[in-house]
């Protein structure tokens, strides 16, 4: 599968910190087969892969569409449509499919959003969905709160 995840608050904090497990999880994902991609919507961000070492783990790197998110993926150079994505951005996972993830700020002691992450991907590839509250079905209409 082509994985996308959102960098900014999704596996970076405000304090410059990966999300705890964002290399482990992403390693085991490789690992798996999977082609794990990077992009955000403020363009490329290959500063952080570098920085944070995951350049070995990742395919390619991206803007992320923030609106009209299919009809953009050619104007953005994203040669695909993802097969699934992690974002802090509900619509953007709701458009594509993937998992909601609450926003990371800062380093903590205890966050285990990645480790969730992998268990929900490897719902989706055994039965084409997951029970885990934070998937999203690719289509489904995302509520106003």
């Amino acid at each position: 599968m082509k994985i996308f995840f959102d960098v900014d608050y999704t596996i970076l904090g405000l304090d410059d910190t990966l999300r705890p497990n964002t290399l482990e999880t992403l390693e085991q994902l490789k690992q798996d087969k999977h082609e794990i991609y990077i992009w955000s919507g403020m363009g490329e961000r290959w500063e952080v892969v570098e920085k944070h070492q995951l350049t070995p783990l990742v395919s390619g790197v991206y803007e992320k569409p923030t609106h009209h998110f299919h009809e953009r993926l050619e104007e953005l150079g994203v040669p695909f449509e993802p097969d699934f994505v992690i974002d802090d951005y509900p619509e953007v996972v709701s458009a594509f499919g993937g998992v909601w993830v609450p926003p990371y700020f800062f380093k903590r002691s205890f966050d285990e959003e990645m480790n969730r992450i992998y268990r929900i991907v490897n719902d989706f590839v055994h039965t084409g969905t997951s029970e885990d509250r934070q998937y999203r079905a690719k289509g489904t209409i995302v509520p106003l709160f």
